[in-house]
């Protein structure tokens, strides 16, 4: 195990190998409790995972269409 480096603001980075496997991601909520003269540490409540749905994983530079756009309108009028 290595050793890390706490910041001003009192901050630990912690390994991505130890994020993922505790499913610890942005927003997760984790608590901390001293035992002897050691801390630990517990993932409380992590985040819902919307990647598997992919809704919003995408940019497009192109105005949004209207809902109540009419894709057989559109070809009536360009016949």
């Amino acid at each position: 195990m290595e050793a890390k480096s706490v910041t001003s603001k009192g901050q630990v980075t912690i390994t991505v190998e130890l994020r993922q496997r505790l499913g610890i991601r942005q927003g997760s909520r984790v608590e901390f409790w001293l035992v002897d003269d050691h801390l630990k540490m517990r993932v409380v409540k992590s985040p819902f995972n919307y990647t598997g749905s992919g809704f919003g994983m995408l940019k497009s530079n192109r105005a949004t269409v209207p809902a109540n756009f009419n894709s057989a309108m559109l070809f009536k009028l360009h016949r």
